[in-house]
């Protein structure tokens, strides 16, 4: 299972940063920011970036309200092409896509890319940041002829604009490393991912949850051409840090968790794999909508893992019968 391609969020103001965690106390002591009536475009970028954070922690309920308010102030107060209104359909359709909703998420992404085309020009790092995230959705759907030129296009902009090792390059980089996976073509895959991590952990540190994105990305790229030993401290590291930065119970843990498992189940260590099934299932329960397309996937790998201890376990019967 593949972790999220890295998105490009349209990132936290600085200044609004302070701003958005006293919301989160006052959304604790009254319930809803929307009740308070308040309207201006302060209050819009406020509640972007708690809807952001909301995302950030798997809350994909509690953020999307947000993100609709915030939608709505701006496009009453700047007019409905404002760049700041492009920013909230960005997130915005980045939710939906983390949540499976892919006919939601695509016209949200192109109203975003014509708004900031129209307005920053065809070669601003905003227009890359969302010509990425288009290609994550085509990605995503195996729509892989359709998302290979967006990120190239990204990836160029990006580098162009804010020099070729920067994290936002770094981003690009895995994401067209794994659409290369997806259809076979190790050889490209493997120096981006490389490139990718020397640019992360190099810009953000070693602990950073994108380093962890791109290190489980490089173990499914060795364990898909059977370099099992090669891909297992990946996974781990991979696990670790993202226990540590986003939380034990981050829908990304389960995706490293289903990772770990289908490497101790193609290896036979099936006890080793059985509880790390059970703990991602769970996360993804408790995260996702029921079809969700990451609940479906591990059923099936827990399915298949199923299978597999039973086949083993009647040709141990057989042979003591024998």
């Amino acid at each position: 299972m593949d972790t999220p391609n890295k998105t490009d969020n349209m990132k936290l103001d600085t200044k609004w940063i302070i701003t958005a965690i006293v919301m989160l106390i006052v959304v604790a002591g009254i319930g809803n920011l929307a009740i308070c009536g308040n309207k201006h475009p302060d209050d819009a970028t406020t509640l972007n970036n708690l809807a952001l954070l909301y995302s950030t922690q798997g809350k994909y309920e509690e953020a999307e309200p947000l993100y609709k308010r915030s939608l709505e102030i701006k496009e009453k107060s700047f007019g409905p092409d404002h760049p700041d209104v492009a920013t909230t359909l960005n997130n915005l359709a980045d939710l939906y896509r983390q949540q499976g909703k892919y006919e939601e998420a695509e016209p949200l992404y192109k109203r975003s890319l014509g708004i900031k085309e129209k307005s920053l020009g065809a070669d601003h790092p905003d227009v890359a940041t969302i010509l990425n995230n288009l290609a994550n959705l085509y990605s995503t759907q195996g729509k892989y002829e359709e998302a290979e030129p967006l990120y190239k296009r990204s990836l160029g902009i990006k580098e162009k604009s804010l020099g070729p090792d920067h994290p936002s390059v770094a981003t690009t980089l895995n994401n067209l490393a794994l659409l290369y996976r997806q259809q076979g073509k190790y050889e490209n895959a493997e120096p981006l991912y490389l490139r990718d991590l020397e640019i992360t952990e190099k810009s953000l540190g070693p602990d950073h949850p994108s380093v962890a994105t791109t290190l489980n990305n490089m173990a499914l790229l060795y364990n898909t051409q059977g370099k099992y030993e090669e891909a297992e401290p990946l996974y781990k590291r991979s696990l670790g840090i993202i226990e540590k930065s986003l939380g034990a119970d981050h829908p990304e843990v389960a995706i490293n968790l289903v990772n770990l498992a289908n490497l101790y189940r193609q290896q036979g260590k099936y006890e080793e794999a059985e509880p790390l099934y059970r703990r991602s299932l769970e996360i993804f329960r408790s995260t996702f909508p029921n079809g969700h397309p990451n609940i479906d996937a591990c059923e099936n790998d827990y399915a298949r893992l199923k299978r597999a201890m039973q086949s083993e376990q009647r040709g141990q019967v057989f042979n003591l019968d024998n």
